[in-house]
């Protein structure tokens, strides 16, 4: 039986990540900058468009779970794929990058998610995501016995789109509570909290003690954009809240303080994919290793700035080393 540290729960996805000019993302009519939900024939198409790029294992969690990994922290991934070659490829490389994974592949429904990330030259990403059989998910996917051995479970809000999936999440959530495991949750991108605002505040404050987003997510959900009234507002929901900033680094709330922590600059912004996950991955693995939420921060500043000087959601760095 496989055990970890921290557990991530998530869309299994196949990144292709192509570099494009500005005129790809108007030309073909995409929502730049945001993550757009695409059904198998616009995956096809638009797999078809794009250049020649990088594939590998993905998905939010996963990303985040690669970087913990990399932290020297042990970490494992639920979710789900297909038994078909990509499926295959996702299972092989997620184990390569030193996760466990013992879901079953399903036999049958839709073929594995693939997300198509379309890369500007600003380093900005696009992404168009077919789901396929990685919302599938289900509570009889959820390795009880691996949850409630970790010290965190870290769960992604882009899963939250099917009933059987938002079930399967929230069993995960219980059995983390019920074990003394820290649950948290990643808002994931604007337009997801757009969709879930009422049934997220309601799980945040019911189940939620860690809560991952940026700024723009944050603001979204809350439905301001004070800050006393931000800082208000999740303390009154959540044990802790992580706000990413982008170039201004990021905010940690708790019931009693608020730590503000530095960006570690680059000298090129490559490509923002990743940003946020890696972030997640120093805090987890800086939780899991007992450190304080400032060091835990700084670690996740520093595997945000790995990941955005390069092409890719993953560090190419080992981040135990560089961080």
């Amino acid at each position: 039986m496989s055990t970890a540290e921290v557990v991530g729960v998530g869309n299994a996805i196949v990144d292709v990540i192509g570099q494009v000019g500005d005129e790809f993302i108007s030309e073909h009519n995409l929502n730049r900058g945001s993550m757009t939900l695409i059904d198998e024939p616009r995956a096809e198409e638009l797999t078809g468009l794009m250049p020649e790029g990088l594939k590998e294992s993905g998905g939010s969690a996963a990303n985040t779970m690669v970087g913990v990994a990399s932290f020297g922290t042990s970490a494992a991934y639920i979710g789900k794929v297909r038994n078909d070659e990509l499926g295959a490829a996702f299972i092989d490389d997620i184990r390569k990058a030193g996760l466990a994974f013992d879901s079953t592949p399903a036999t049958d429904g839709p073929a594995t998610a693939r997300c198509l990330i379309q890369v500007t030259p600003d380093g900005q990403r696009t992404m168009n995501t077919f789901l396929g059989a990685s919302s599938m998910l289900t509570t009889a996917d959820i390795d009880e016995q691996l949850v409630a051995n970790a010290k965190v479970l870290y769960c992604e809000g882009y899963l939250w789109d099917l009933e059987e999936a938002k079930a399967a999440i929230r069993s995960a959530m219980d059995i983390a509570r019920a074990n003394g495991v820290t649950a948290s949750l990643t808002l994931s991108d604007p337009f997801a909290v757009d969709r879930h605002r009422n049934e997220w505040l309601d799980l945040i404050s019911d189940k939620v003690d860690l809560l991952f987003g940026n700024s723009d997510e944050v603001e979204s959900l809350l439905g301001t954009d004070d800050h006393d009234q931000i800082v208000s507002k999740l303390r009154a929901m959540t044990q802790t809240a992580c706000i990413t900033l982008g170039r201004e680094g990021s905010m940690i709330i708790t019931a009693d303080e608020v730590l503000q922590i530095p960006v570690v600059e680059v000298d090129k912004r490559v490509d923002t994919t990743g940003a946020g996950d890696l972030y997640a991955s120093g805090v987890l693995a800086g939780l899991a290793q007992g450190k304080s939420l400032f060091d835990a921060g700084l670690m996740g500043s520093c595997a945000a700035a790995e990941v955005i000087s390069h092409i890719g959601a993953r560090p190419l760095q080992k981040l135990a080393t560089l961080c």
